[in-house]
């Protein structure tokens, strides 16, 4: 029996975040993953989330009573702030007690997006005019969350705090362009050739960057297509990063709680599965992008033997001829001969050359543990 590896091991998993990428990338590499980082947007450094998170942690213990929503990707992020670190479901129930505030329609539907109602909406989309509603209706007393987005005070706070609110200023971080969009293009290409087993996604506005590059290049329907089939999985932390890949027609791998830790896990279930690979007498077979495993140890497969066995391991029990071997080695050639070297260096890295049989003038099998699974 070959002794059990890392149950991530033999996948290749592309992690799209630049915030806390070093972090989940670890996590996944820990498991056996080989992991590549193209972060699809950049973070501009100086946004504290730290301060962020705490402001959050303060609302929830002691809610507001007017919410402010500058930007809809400010809000979204916030949220998602609030679902990497488990509080997005007590955050969404504070801000529904809330007299919610809105700056003009995008926002607006940010906050319907996330199952919540504007009770206000400034339709010239100014801080102003936000600060002179709030003004008018009253605010003496009472405390007012702000939602900024890295511009600090634009004189709505300084407004309703001289009007007698306390206010809580929250700064979300500033989404920028990718650090490398060479980096972004080649992860959609690759991907789309099946060269990866799973792809992360830590934010909604991250997801929707991607998919933009993806609907750019043209490769929609490929990785659709392998979604399909099993071969490509798509997983975001929480509902609200998962948002633009439903739209977008995939059907994302999403953790019960939105944290970083809890996504690692829902990717370890998912390929750790008993529903995934090949029972055969030595082990369990699986095939990932580039590489195979049995219990999840690496086996010393070339490029030609796993193209072989993903063929074999597509109807295991079923003959597939010499011909059909050759349609899938990456040299093209009608010389019987090569499929048959490519067969016996598979069952040598399979290591128990009764796990490949050849069926006399007809081709070769994968014998799965269960004769009953033999069409």
């Amino acid at each position: 029996m070959t002794p059990h590896g890392p149950v991530l091991a033999g996948t290749r998993i592309l992690v799209t975040a630049q915030r806390r990428a070093t972090d989940l990338a670890s996590a996944l590499v820990r498991r056996g993953a080989q992991v590549h980082i193209a972060a699809t947007l950049g973070v501009e450094a100086h946004i504290d989330e730290d301060t962020l998170v705490r402001r959050t942690q303060e609302l929830i213990a002691d809610p507001p009573d007017v919410v402010v929503v500058t930007t809809g990707i400010g809000f979204r992020s916030w949220l998602e702030t609030a679902e990497s670190v488990d509080l997005l479901e007590p955050l969404l129930e504070v801000l529904a007690a809330a007299r919610i505030v809105a700056r003009g329609p995008k926002a607006r539907g940010a906050i319907q997006a996330s199952g919540l109602v504007a009770d206000w909406v400034a339709e010239s989309e100014t801080s102003r005019e936000m600060a002179e509603y709030l003004v008018a209706e009253g605010v003496d007393g009472m405390r007012i969350a702000v939602q900024h987005h890295g511009a600090g005070d634009d004189g709505l706070e300084s407004a309703v705090t001289a009007a007698g609110a306390s206010t809580v200023p929250l700064v979300v971080y500033r989404w920028g362009p990718p650090p490398d969009p060479e980096a972004v293009e080649r992860s959609v290409r690759d991907a789309a050739c099946g060269g990866f087993d799973a792809i992360v996604f830590t934010s909604a506005p991250g997801a929707s960057a991607w998919l933009s590059v993806v609907r750019d290049l043209g490769e929609r329907a490929a990785l659709l297509e392998l979604a399909r089939e099993g071969r490509l999985v798509l997983a975001a932390v929480g509902p609200v990063t998962a948002e633009p890949l439903v739209v977008a027609g995939f059907e994302p791998l999403v953790p019960d709680r939105g944290r970083l830790g809890a996504l690692v896990r829902s990717v370890v279930l998912h390929f750790g599965g008993d529903d995934l690979g090949v029972d055969v007498a030595t082990g369990r077979l699986r095939l990932h992008a580039t590489a195979a495993t049995l219990d999840h140890a690496v086996l010393p497969l070339p490029p030609a033997g796993l193209a072989v066995l993903r063929l074999l391991a597509s109807d295991p029990g079923a003959v597939f001829t010499r011909d059909q071997v050759l349609s899938v080695l990456p040299r093209a050639t009608d010389d019987h001969h090569a499929a048959d070297v490519a067969v016996g260096r598979l069952r040598e890295a399979l290591g128990d050359r009764s796990l490949v049989k050849t069926v006399v003038k007809r081709g070769y099998r994968l014998e799965p543990l269960h004769r009953e699974d033999i069409a």
